[in-house]
């Protein structure tokens, strides 16, 4: 998937593109209105930048190792204080 930035100028593009020859106005001002336009519907949506993603990922990733940890230290715990009946 293509970064935000990448993604608006590829659109951009695209639209620049499909315009030049039906409008009277400059392709960069259709560009600055095509941006303007798609900011304002990403900004209405529920999104967060890859970079703050990727900071969850790893604090994900820390919390999922440490309940892992403590899922273990509960399970040798419970094996302390209930020891199974040796088999005879």
């Amino acid at each position: 998937m293509l970064a935000p930035k990448a993604f608006l100028d590829a659109l951009s593009d695209q639209a620049s593109r499909l315009f030049s020859n039906e409008s009277s106005q400059p392709r960069a001002e259709i560009e600055s209105q095509f941006r303007a336009l798609m900011q304002g519907a990403f900004s209405k949506l529920d999104l967060v930048s890859r970079e703050e993603f990727d900071s969850q990922m790893v604090v994900l990733a820390r919390t999922r190792a440490r309940l892992e940890a403590l899922e273990q230290q509960v399970a040798e715990l419970d094996a302390r204080i209930n020891p199974a009946t040796p088999e005879s």
